[in-house]
């Protein structure tokens, strides 16, 4: 259990704040993350390693001279936003370019990706590198599937070494994709792991047993099974690994025993002891094993273990030396640069200046009104959320959407006070959800409020028309980002059937009298709420939960749930049915509130 904390939600950020200040001399913070103290003396290729948090000494520990130059750091086992990614690669990038690497998850596919765009966008060359290592999340035939964890470190190390070796951008992705390819793990818990101010451990296993197969975000494993001894145990994983030798690997490989946050070193000691002959004996010769804890699970007893088949161009790269504040290897000089530089600008952007109508700043009331009751709602909803994500997931969802809605409320509160209208109201709440909650759903939501609010705009107060091409467009930019389809058994499985029963009533002139918007909204959101529920008969094909599809059977998937919550307690507002007091005396909308017939 994690005992030391003030407030659990600030428990990341404290903990990042303490490192930087411990490790002053090797690394600063920056808003998103951490990056070497010192710039490179001349150009080189930065490589930025990122993730959630709970990790460590993944990601932060691994910034240094021969391995990262940058960290982005999420919340707890939750994707940092493009926001944070983008501000890390600015306070990072020395001219060569950027290459942003980490483990293929949803959510860290979609912030990085839209921090490369706008990275891209700026003229900074830029390239991403996915991490695909876990065996037992997905079959070799869908190998680009399959997530990424303990094997990170390898293709962090390689590329790291091809970067301080002077490697050009093009070179050190090629490297890091090599390695990827040539990396396998296989892990397993003991005990699942517990949050800050959490009572009890996201999973749970009987006594003497184990989950083989688990990942990093305290996930349980894919299935449970008895604890056997260290040398059954030991003969488990490296039979898993063998049997997926890379067609054409050699006989050198780099071997990571890795702790997952309370297995101790004596433990994996006793392990290594029945893998290490096991591999001789299969004829490989192990360059340089590592045994310790490098990418962990907080407070998770577990283990896995990582092999990376070498060749005559990787090797060099793993035995390189490194120096950072969690590993170092041989002897690294590390490297002088400009001091002054250390405090330059870490991609932080100035306030935005608003041009707006007082029709639309009087709606913008109406928005805030409706954060603030979809605020409330997932409050109340955060623990029984969480709890459904646990089943096959992580269990961060009612806690992620918590710090997206505080942050998307008090981010819309302070644009509306500097004058903003209700498009941009939205657009700034969009923004800070996918800041502060990170992760698929952070930034699906962030994009999907800053698309409604693009919809709507900074001039009018919206009417049913509007208000059915602002759903639109919010439907359109999730679905085009997360790729997600009905049946899939994400949030989309109840967005879309509220965007088309909104859409269809408005349209086919069903509904009349004084709040036509109101009641479409309304049998929308019971539309949705239903098919909400109707998700738990089914498997999941996207996210997280997919290796874990058969556990996740009976229960709703909390993506949808929390969506149709959210549009049901935000329909009165936005359609006017209850808007708020101030808007009564603030200027056309509170003549005539949005959904009323003109």
């Amino acid at each position: 259990m994690t005992r030391i904390f003030n407030d659990p939600s600030d428990f990341a950020e404290e903990a990042l704040a303490g490192f930087c200040d411990v490790h002053a001399d090797l690394v600063r913070q920056v808003t998103g993350g951490a990056v070497r103290r010192r710039r490179p003396a001349k150009p080189k290729v930065a490589v930025l390693a990122g993730g959630g948090s709970g990790h460590y000494p993944a990601f932060a520990g691994l910034i240094g001279t021969g391995l990262a130059d940058g960290a982005v750091v999420g919340n707890i086992f939750t994707s940092p936003s493009a926001q944070q990614a983008y501000a890390v690669a600015k306070a990072a990038e020395s001219g060569a370019g950027v290459v942003f690497t980490y483990g293929n998850y949803a959510g860290d596919v979609l912030n990085f990706g839209m921090a490369r765009e706008r990275l891209a966008s700026e003229g900074i060359q830029v390239e991403n590198v996915l991490v695909t290592d876990d065996v037992a999340s997905a079959p070799p035939s869908e190998s680009e599937k399959r997530r990424g964890i303990a094997g990170d470190f390898t293709v962090f190390k390689i590329m790291g070494a091809a970067a301080e070796a002077g490697a050009d951008l093009a070179d050190v992705v090629r490297l890091g994709r090599k390695a990827n390819s040539l990396t396998r793990t296989i892990g397993s818990a003991f005990h699942g792991c517990t949050f800050p101010g959490a009572e009890t451990p996201l999973f749970t296993l009987k006594d003497r047993q184990m989950g083989l197969g688990l990942g990093i975000h305290g996930e349980p494993g894919l299935f449970d099974t008895e604890l056997p001894p260290a040398k059954e145990l030991g003969q488990e994983f490296v039979s898993r690994l063998l049997a997926e030798t890379p067609h054409g690997a050699g006989d050198r490989i780099a071997v990571i025993l890795n702790g997952l946050g309370s297995t101790k070193h004596e433990e994996l000691f006793v392990l290594w002891l029945t893998i290490a002959p096991l591999l001789r004996a299969a004829g490989y010769t192990l360059v340089m094993p590592e045994v310790g804890e490098l990418v962990t699970s907080l407070d998770m007893s577990g283990v896995s273990l990582t092999i990376t088949w070498l060749d005559d161009e990787l090797e060099p790269l793993w035995t390189a030396p490194a120096e950072t504040p969690a590993y170092r290897r041989g002897n690294a000089a590390l490297q002088s640069g400009d001091a002054s530089a250390e405090e330059e600008s870490d991609g932080a952007a100035a306030p935005d200046a608003f041009d707006a109508t007082e029709e639309s700043r009087g709606y913008a009331a109406n928005c805030l009104a409706a954060l603030a009751a979809a605020r409330d709602s997932l409050h109340g909803a955060e623990a029984r959320l969480g709890d459904m994500d646990a089943v096959a997931g992580d269990g961060d969802h009612g806690r992620g959407m918590v710090r997206g809605i505080d942050a998307a409320t008090a981010a819309a509160a302070d644009a509306a006070a500097r004058g903003a209208g209700a498009g941009a109201v939205l657009a700034a709440a969009g923004d800070a959800w996918a800041d502060k909650a990170g992760g698929t759903s952070g930034v699906l939501w962030g994009a999907g409020l800053r698309s409604f609010g693009e919809a709507l705009g900074n001039q009018l107060s919206p009417g049913p028309s509007e208000l059915a091409a602002a759903v639109s467009a919010f439907a359109a930019r999730i679905t085009g980002l997360g790729k997600a389809e009905i049946g899939d058994k994400t949030m989309v499985d109840a967005l879309l059937p509220f965007a088309e029963t909104f859409s269809r009533l408005l349209a086919d002139g069903s509904h009349h009298g004084g709040q036509p918007a109101a009641t479409a909204w309304a049998e929308a959101a019971a539309v949705s709420t239903a098919a909400a529920e109707a998700t738990a008969s089914l498997r999941p094909l996207k996210g997280r939960a997919r290796p874990l599809a058969e556990k996740s059977i009976g229960t709703a998937d909390p993506g949808a749930t929390s969506l149709a919550m959210i549009f049901t307690v935000m329909g009165p507002h936005l359609t006017g049915l209850a808007a708020p007091a101030a808007a009564e005396t603030t200027g056309p909308a509170a003549r005539q509130p949005a959904g009323t017939p003109s």
